[in-house]
């Protein structure tokens, strides 16, 4: 379901899926790490008191949690942004990552690896007012883990966001049939957009992929007997132009027997005899029709056509 906050629909949620990848690690460490500084705390205060106390158990918790707060695990993908006093200090991983309890903090973990958020424009009117929907998919990373912690604030939603907006805008410019056919032109443009938008933040914008084009039902009828229109005009138009290139060759080959009956009568026989070989049949020529062949060549024709069929 949609969201609205502050007059923008989030149309598609980020999901999240699960990751081959996690932080577990760092928990593990960080958990260990306060166990074995409160184990020695305690240890310590046994030894010094001869008992365990309140005071050992305090101790050994404030010291465990100024370990863990000084002592940090920063995975191989990651980048941690360090604040000393609420000033920027360094950008610090991955490994083993030493920070002053207290005085400095770490103010952001920073995934540095590619990812993908699907996103969307639902019903979003292209410019010859048919609404689409459509679903996305966009894979970008963090490149710079500073900018992204100081010159934005939540930006993975901002760049879901940047990418919603690209979309519809880029749909209002363009009719059905563009987004249609320049499909993979609209993938390139919008990675264009989105990469000058947010490089700014440290971010770059890999690739957009456009998943699924929706066009409503009520459309989808007259959008086919359109098609099926112009499909039956171009069939047309083809047809009307072979009719054009047959009358062309009739014409010079009309011109070529222009005047001259020898030629018309061989033709005549070739005419004949193919149509003999074909069908297998007989013909009976008429006298009338064996005289066109000229003087003499009736008698001539029907020899010709007889040793055919002997044949």
């Amino acid at each position: 379901m949609a969201r609205r906050s502050r007059g923008v629909v989030v149309d598609s949620p980020v999901i999240e899926t699960d990751r081959t990848a996690s932080r577990a690690g760092a928990l593990i460490f960080s958990t260990a790490l306060f166990a074995v500084v409160f184990g020695l705390v305690q240890a310590a205060w046994v030894a010094a008191m001869g008992e365990l106390g309140l005071g050992g158990i305090v101790a050994g918790v404030v010291l465990g949690w100024l370990a863990v707060s000084g002592i940090h695990v920063c995975q191989q993908w990651e980048r941690i942004v360090v604040l000393r006093l609420g000033r920027l200090n360094r950008v610090s991983g991955p490994g083993l990552v030493f920070t002053w309890p207290i005085v400095e903090h770490c103010a952001l973990y920073v995934d540095m690896r590619t990812r993908s958020i699907p996103f969307g424009a639902k019903e979003t009117l292209t410019a010859d007012l048919i609404p689409l929907d459509i679903d996305a998919v966009l894979y970008w990373m963090v490149w710079d883990a500073e900018k992204a912690c100081m010159e934005i604030n939540n930006y993975s939603l901002a760049v879901q966001l940047a990418a919603q907006t690209a979309l519809r805008d880029a749909i209002g410019r363009s009719t059905v049939a563009g987004i249609t056919i320049r499909r993979n032109q609209l993938d390139q443009e919008l990675t264009q957009v989105l990469d000058e938008k947010v490089s700014e933040w440290g971010i770059t914008v890999l690739s957009v992929e456009i998943r699924d084009i929706i066009v409503p039902e009520a459309l989808q009828e007259a959008m086919s007997l359109e098609a099926q229109a112009e499909q039956r005009k171009k069939a047309r138009i083809i047809l009307m132009e072979a009719e054009q290139a047959i009358a062309d060759m009739a014409t010079e080959i009309g011109e070529a027997y222009d005047g001259n009956e020898n030629a018309l009568d061989v033709r005549r026989m070739h005419l004949m005899y193919e149509s003999v070989r074909e069908t297998g049949g007989t013909v009976v020529l008429p006298s009338s029709f064996a005289d066109g062949f000229g003087e003499g060549a009736g008698a001539s024709a029907l020899e010709d056509v007889a040793k055919a069929l002997g044949k």
